[in-house]
């Protein structure tokens, strides 16, 4: 796995931003913005996207790895003693959780937006089966056709597949090999979605714990498993603006909306 990179701005306390997809930043700018007149952000890219693309094969990646280098990164820029702010979004809330689950004494809260940690869900079965779909889907049909059917999912529609693509589109071709979305497509969706949660030890620390979800996402997959995990854990639930990529819709309204949650 590639190093990792960072980028700060602002000042006042460490706010860790952990993105969702595969960890790019891309689009986050506006609310990094505003929160920056605030906190210090660190916005933290995992696989390093920002930076450079991937130009070699990538493996499925793990939730815990990211973790680890979220600790290890909050390690080198925190005084001794000292603990941060942390806002994951979708799969970096899952990271989010995580790293507050695993490394508590480094955290002083944290926001999980939308983190989708379906097995946490009464119908998690399905779910399971949904994801496996969009990945079989990207696998043999490519990004376009496996973003379609995950957006169904999220969104609980029902799904009718296209027409099959001919073999050069379903390969993906160089537009879309190691792309963001094909490295969460193919290698982040679902080994995400099928992590376990410690939620004895996020029960123990609610205190320090944030749910959210979006306005706009009432009735679907993540607002259901937010609002889930918030009452299995005891942690707070607030609403957002927009979706699930309401950080991206209405940056500084979100941005906002997280500086009261923290």
């Amino acid at each position: 796995m590639r190093e990792g990179h960072y980028d700060v701005s602002g000042s006042g306390p460490l706010l860790l931003i952990i993105p969702g997809g595969a960890g790019h930043p891309m689009g986050l700018e506006g609310a990094v913005a505003r929160l920056s007149e605030r906190f210090t952000v660190v916005t933290y890219d995992p696989l390093g996207l920002s930076r450079a693309p991937l130009d070699g094969p990538v493996g499925d990646q793990r939730v815990e790895v990211w973790s680890d280098r979220a600790h290890q990164l909050l390690d080198s820029l925190l005084p001794d003693g000292e603990s941060a702010y942390v806002f994951g979004s979708s799969s970096g809330g899952i990271v989010a959780l995580d790293l507050l689950a695993r490394y508590p004494e480094r955290l002083r809260r944290v926001v999980a937006h939308e983190p989708p940690s379906i097995g946490v869900l009464p119908d998690a079965v399905r779910q399971h089966a949904m994801i496996t779909e969009v990945y079989e889907i990207h696998r043999t049909e490519g990004v376009e056709a496996a973003t379609a059917r995950l957006g169904a999912g999220l969104e609980g529609r029902s799904w009718e597949p296209g027409p099959r693509p001919s073999s050069a589109v379903a390969n993906g071709g160089e537009s879309t090999q190691n792309t963001p979305m094909d490295i969460f497509l193919g290698h982040v969706l679902r080994p995400f979605t099928s992590h376990a949660l410690d939620l004895d030890a996020l029960k123990g620390l609610s205190s320090r714990l944030t749910l959210g979800a979006g306005s706009d996402s009432r009735g679907q997959l993540p607002f259901r498993t937010a609002a889930l995990l918030a009452e299995l854990s005891g942690g707070d639930f607030v609403e957002f603006p927009g979706g699930h990529l309401g950080v991206l819709q209405h940056p500084v309204a979100f941005a906002n909306r997280l500086t009261e949650a923290l």
